[in-house]
């Protein structure tokens, strides 16, 4: 960590409660522990997604009475009367079929859009959600920082390595359409690969999938491991054959980072957020393109040089990514609104 009062951040009010097992959650967890004098709110109902969070907000702020307040999701207060920062990770509730709604994109329209124009700054994690936010909200180009997502010391090349008894793929992520877990089901299903092999998914498959893995004649190839905890997910990383992602739309794309700091190859989409990312390091694939998929699993199971050129590659790419990067961008902003007359310090 760098150097800094341990204080310095006192009277800055975070809002704790996105902390968790995912990608919003890592980000939070990463950022607010390098908050130091920083107050956390960890408590109180969640309703994300709805007119009441806001409210809850500013009556937390109106209590606390803080300089500034900073949250590390997309929940803004509906009022404030101290500078507010506020994180958005991507627009997939608006850009991706099944994955928003009517509901949603109301709040998006009603509460959110709104509320970027008060905030003194919005926080992105890539580039290509920078873009799209600028796109759809019409906010002013130097309104909007990328701070990027970090990979921990945890995954790395050296540590345990999970080993199940067979060779396995790995998937690392929820289940939700955007994912593109029918085409990755599909293409597995249709690559030639040792009879030994497994896809090892996190989480747990509900009758839809269980159905679609009949038909494959999958049942006995896809190992559900439900939640990996974060102890134990570097050694899972590191015991994988590759980490497959395929995804149709990410913000940042955490597991392809994770993998490649591990030194695991990837074979990833070839989507603008996972390009930016993963550079030349991983086996990029049209998230459509079934055949491209089955050529990289095959290429990466047989191949041990490119195993190893593909693992290498991701270490050093892995490499330019930081927490603790992510974090001093956070903090400069912050440091900014609480000192607005010496921003960009």
């Amino acid at each position: 960590m760098s150097d800094f009062p341990k204080q310095e951040f006192s009277g800055v009010l975070c809002d704790g409660r996105w902390i968790g097992s995912h990608g919003i959650g890592r980000f939070a967890s990463e950022v607010l522990s390098r908050l130091p004098g920083a107050d956390i709110l960890e408590s109180g109902k969640t309703h994300f997604l709805s007119p009441f969070d806001p409210l809850w907000s500013s009556i937390q702020i109106a209590k606390r009475r803080p300089r500034v307040y900073f949250t590390p999701g997309f929940n803004p207060p509906a009022f404030s009367n101290c500078p507010f920062v506020m994180t958005i990770h991507d627009l997939i509730h608006l850009k991706i079929s099944g994955e928003g709604g009517g509901f949603k994109r109301l709040y998006y329209e009603k509460f959110l859009k709104p509320a970027l124009f008060r905030a003194f700054r919005v926080l992105t994690v890539s580039e290509f959600s920078r873009n799209e936010l600028l796109e759809w909200s019409g906010l002013s180009p130097d309104r909007v920082i990328v701070t990027g997502n970090g990979v921990g010391p945890e995954f790395a090349l050296e540590g345990p390595r999970w080993d199940p008894g067979y060779p396995y793929f790995l998937y690392v992520g929820n289940h939700k359409p955007h994912k593109n877990l029918d085409m990755l089901l599909t293409a597995f299903s249709q690559a030639r690969l040792p009879t030994s092999f497994r896809l090892v998914m996190t989480g747990t498959p509900n009758p839809v999938m269980i159905g679609r893995l009949g038909r494959l004649n999958l049942r006995k190839k896809v190992v559900f491991q439900g939640m990996i905890g974060e102890k134990n997910l570097p050694s899972v990383y590191r015991g994988a054959k590759a980490l497959l992602f395929p995804s149709l739309y990410e913000g940042f794309g955490l597991p392809v980072l994770e993998a490649m700091s591990c030194g695991v190859p990837v074979i990833a989409s070839r989507i603008p957020a996972v390009e930016e990312v993963a550079g030349d390091a991983a086996f990029l694939v049209h998230p459509e393109q079934i055949e491209g998929w089955k050529r990289g699993m095959e290429k990466v199971a047989e191949d041990r040089e490119f195993q190893k050129t593909l693992g290498a590659r991701g270490r050093g790419r892995a490499g330019l990514f930081s927490w603790e990067k992510t974090a001093e961008k956070v903090r400069q902003v912050i440091r900014s609104a609480l000192n607005p007359s010496v921003q960009n310090r």
